[in-house]
């Protein structure tokens, strides 16, 4: 999408204004929408980034717990770069990759919030690989129960895995061969 304003470069501030039921939507490149003064829309800032939305949704989240633990949250601190949690809410990234450990239980309420409750990423698969690879970690995951139930003398338990095992890789198989010949 181009500019409004200059119609040269292309948008990169979209703003919806709604006021009494009217929508009216205005798309602005950076360098027009300092002229114009729009970058008060974001508190000042010059632009508005994913660490500035992260930072605030921490920050509400923040509000809504207790006040004991929001100090407690403050005295917890990386033992790696030594940031406390409320630099990384003010900042909105983490100093370090240790800082994902050091926080990840007050990360949790947040990313349920943003994921619809989901707190684990699974990522998508292509459709056409789809099916082999899930078929491959589905194997590798009956391989990792059969040794358990094997160490544990499960012996009938590991012989219904070592079916169920047979059973998809034959079928990997055959997936393979019928996608080559098409």
């Amino acid at each position: 999408m181009i500019c409004e304003k200059c119609h040269e470069r292309p948008a990169t501030l979209h703003y919806t204004n709604v006021v009494n039921g009217k929508k009216t939507e205005v798309h602005l490149c950076e360098t027009c929408a300092q002229e114009k003064g729009n970058k008060s829309l974001f508190n000042g800032y010059a632009g508005f980034s994913i660490n500035d939305l992260l930072g605030g949704l921490l920050n509400g989240v923040a509000f809504q717990q207790s006040h004991n633990s929001v100090a407690h949250r403050e005295e917890l601190r990386c033992p790696k770069c030594h940031m406390i949690y409320q630099q990384f809410v003010e900042i909105g990234r983490f100093g370090c990759s240790e800082c994902y450990s050091t926080f990840k239980n007050h990360l949790v309420p947040v990313l349920k919030r943003l994921h619809s409750g989901n707190i684990v990423h699974t990522g998508k698969i292509p459709k056409k690989a789809g099916g082999n690879i899930s078929l491959k970690k589905r194997i590798e995951e009956l391989k990792q129960d059969l040794k358990s139930s094997i160490d544990q003398e499960e012996f009938e338990s590991a012989a219904n895995i070592r079916d169920e095992i047979r059973a998809l890789e034959k079928e990997m198989n055959n997936s393979q061969e019928g996608g080559g010949q098409t």
